[in-house]
This record gives structure tokens, C-alpha cells and sequence, in this order.
């Protein structure tokens, strides 16, 4: 077995193309007379078993794509990176530091704390290298004999590793007409996203920021396109788009975001906004739309479901043509959401948005008072 690892990152330059040769390497038809051109020795490869790993396909030429059978792994859910952790990682970190057991115990809620509170990923490398951090600072104490906690306690944490670097994204969305939250792929795992829509005098126009690729930015054209068409059936007077600019905003405008999956989070903003009620703060979707107002399915689905567990999202509104999609993601995560299937724009506004408009926040009048002064 030849094990490849990071296939993706193959690079072509002015001394040779790997993945060319990697083309007649993978290939049963005609491996078993493989020629090393090096060393001008014929190699049998048929009997070889290859296994490829890669973090994003796009990057892999289409002709060697081919030649591979695809198998997507998702990222690990909480409870299997909280098996992972005391199985495996804690006691490897002890044992590389001339630690014991007895020097150091992590209970469940420590390390759950340390999952959720200092990393963000898909696998457990930065896990490791967190708890990597508290067994230095312990063999610190041990060393120079001074007091320390062998049972380490969720409340602990922060005392071996500072104040804890990420929040619930979920906990800080303030629950106002206007914002939603969709689910993104990235080559590291799913990711939630928050669409955010304001209305300002204007002439119609439409503003896109957040540093988007040109698929997300005809997907928001759709969508306002979709809006306006159907406007009249959620109360939306056609003369509010003819005297107002729009404009849709994608936080974290520092990270590149492309793709039509945030479709129905965006056409979810652009409702709430001009009708006044506010997107469930528990609720995310993704999802491609058609000006028909139908729901295409879209990729990545089971690393987004997990995404949206880790935010402690409790709805998820996916196309119903991802239903199969689903048998990848863990069975205790599917007990935990609310999975909502939709084929159409209408049901995943009736499962996202609350039935009552929220009040129009007036601010409040402003006192000037004039005081004469004295020539």
C-alpha cells in the first residue's frame, strides 16, 4: 500500500508535472508497466493499493480526479473528539513529557470545554496541541515541586490556558429583522455564516460586501430578483425597492467566500428585513434558489450539519434533495437538530422566520439646549 498524502497540493513548474506521472501511476490499465525514468527500471504496480488524501478537490487536475474514487470524510462531532482526546492524545502527551496519570486527570468537561472554548476545526490537530499546553504548564509544577491540580475540572481551564479564544457565534447574534445564519464548506470543515441586511434611502440599488466570488454574488442578485418578484404575497410594497438601496453584508470580510449554497440565508435576510420579522437566532439553512423559487441541493452538507451542532444551532433547513446526504452525518448529532427538508423558498421562510414583526426600534428624541453666553 503507498499511502499519498496532500494530493491537492501538487505543483507544476518548468521541471516536470507530478500529476502527469501520477496519471499512468493510478491507472490499473497500464501500471502493471510502469517504467521509472530515473532509474530506468520497470516497476509492477497493479498489485499496489493507493490511498490519497486531500483537503479540497478543486485544486486536483479533472484527469487525475478521475482516476480516483472520491470518499469524503466529515469532521469528528464532540463526543468522538472527547473519545479521541482521552484516548489517544492525553495519554501520548503525558507519556511525552515523563508524566503519569496520576500527575494529571481531564475530566469530560474539561476537555469539553477545551473543544469548544480554544479550538475550531473539523479534525483534532489544535486539540492536541492545546492539551499539549496543559500537560507543559503542569510538568512546570511538577518540576519545580510546587502545588497543582491533578484533577483538572472544566473551571480550571482557564488557568492553564488564558481566557477562552472563541464564543458561541450563536449567543452573540442579536435577534433583529434583517440577520440570518447560513452554513459554508471550507477545506477545513463547515462553518456557520452570518448574512447581515440593512435598507437605506436610495434608488434601487443593491451593495455586496464581504469579499465575495462572483457565484455568490449572482446568488444575491437572484435572490433580491426573487424577493421583488413575490414581495406581494409576504405584504411588500413594490414602491420600497424603487426608493431604497439595499445592502447585504457577509462578516469576516477578511476570508474569501464563494458558492450558491447561501442562497436561501440571503433571500431569509432580505424578507425579515422588509417585513420585520426576525430569523429564529437557532435556525440555519443552506441551500442554492431559482428564480422559480425552488431549492437546489448543494455539497458539503455533512461537515455544515456538524458546523451547525458545534454552534449550538437547534433548526437546520437543508434542500430536500440532500436528504441522503444525511446518512454521513452521526446518528447523535441527527437526534440533537431539528433537520427541516424544503423543496421551496415558502417553506423555508415558514420554518426560519417568527410570526410576529418585531417593533421598530425609534431612537430616542434628542434635547438641545442653548445657553447664552456673555459678550
Amino acid at each position: 500500500m503507498f499511502m499519498l498524502d496532500e494530493i491537492d497540493k501538487l505543483a507544476s513548474d518548468f521541471r516536470g508535472d507530478p500529476a502527469a506521472a501520477m496519471l499512468e501511476v493510478l491507472d490499473p490499465a497500464q501500471n502493471d508497466t510502469f517504467t521509472d525514468h530515473y532509474l530506468e527500471v520497470p516497476f509492477d504496480l497493479s498489485e499496489v493499493i493507493f490511498i490519497a488524501t486531500a483537503n479540497q478537490l478543486s485544486t486536483i487536475p479533472a484527469p487525475l480526479r478521475d482516476r480516483l474514487e472520491i470518499l469524503t470524510i466529515p469532521g469528528y462531532p464532540l463526543a468522538e473528539k472527547r473519545a479521541i482526546a482521552e484516548r489517544h492524545l492525553l495519554p501520548k502527551q503525558l507519556l511525552e513529557h515523563g508524566l503519569t496519570a496520576a500527575h494529571l486527570h481531564l475530566t469530560s468537561e474539561a476537555i469539553d470545554e477545551i473543544i469548544t472554548g480554544y479550538t475550531r476545526e473539523a479534525g483534532v490537530r489544535n486539540l492536541e496541541r492545546q492539551l499539549a499546553a496543559v500537560v507543559r504548564a503542569v510538568t512546570v509544577k511538577v518540576a519545580s515541586r510546587e502545588t497543582y491540580a491533578a484533577n483538572l475540572t472544566a473551571d480550571g481551564v482557564a488557568g492553564y490556558l488564558g481566557p477562552p479564544r472563541y464564543e458561541s457565534e450563536v449567543a452573540e447574534l442579536a435577534h433583529e429583522p434583517g440577520v440570518s445564519t447560513g452554513l459554508a464548506w471550507t477545506p477545513s470543515g463547515g462553518e456557520i455564516l452570518f448574512i447581515e441586511a440593512t435598507r437605506m434611502r436610495g434608488s434601487g440599488r443593491l451593495v455586496l460586501t464581504g469579499q465575495l466570488g462572483d457565484v455568490m454574488r449572482e446568488s444575491a442578485t437572484a435572490a433580491l430578483s426573487y424577493v421583488r418578484a413575490n414581495g406581494a404575497r409576504w405584504g411588500i410594497a413594490p414602491e420600497v425597492f424603487e426608493s431604497s438601496d439595499l445592502h447585504v453584508h457577509f462578516p469576516s470580510g477578511g476570508t474569501p467566500k464563494d458558492g450558491p449554497s447561501a442562497g436561501n440565508a440571503i433571500v431569509a435576510a432580505l424578507v425579515s428585513l422588509l417585513t420585520g420579522r426576525s430569523v429564529r437566532g437557532d435556525v440555519a439553512m443552506t441551500g442554492e434558489i431559482t428564480l422559480r423559487g425552488a431549492v437546489l441541493p448543494v455539497g458539503g452538507i455533512a461537515d455544515k450539519v456538524l458546523a451547525a451542532h458545534r454552534a449550538g444551532i437547534k433548526r437546520v433547513i437543508l434542500p430536500e434533495r440532500n436528504a441522503k446526504d444525511l446518512v454521513d452525518v452521526p446518528a447523535e448529532v441527527r437526534r440533537a437538530l431539528d433537520v427541516v427538508l424544503v423543496k421551496r423558498i415558502d417553506e423555508m421562510l415558514a420554518a426560519a422566520l417568527t410570526d410576529v414583526a418585531a417593533p421598530l426600534q425609534r431612537p430616542a428624541p434628542v434635547t438641545v439646549e442653548f445657553v447664552q453666553v456673555a459678550a
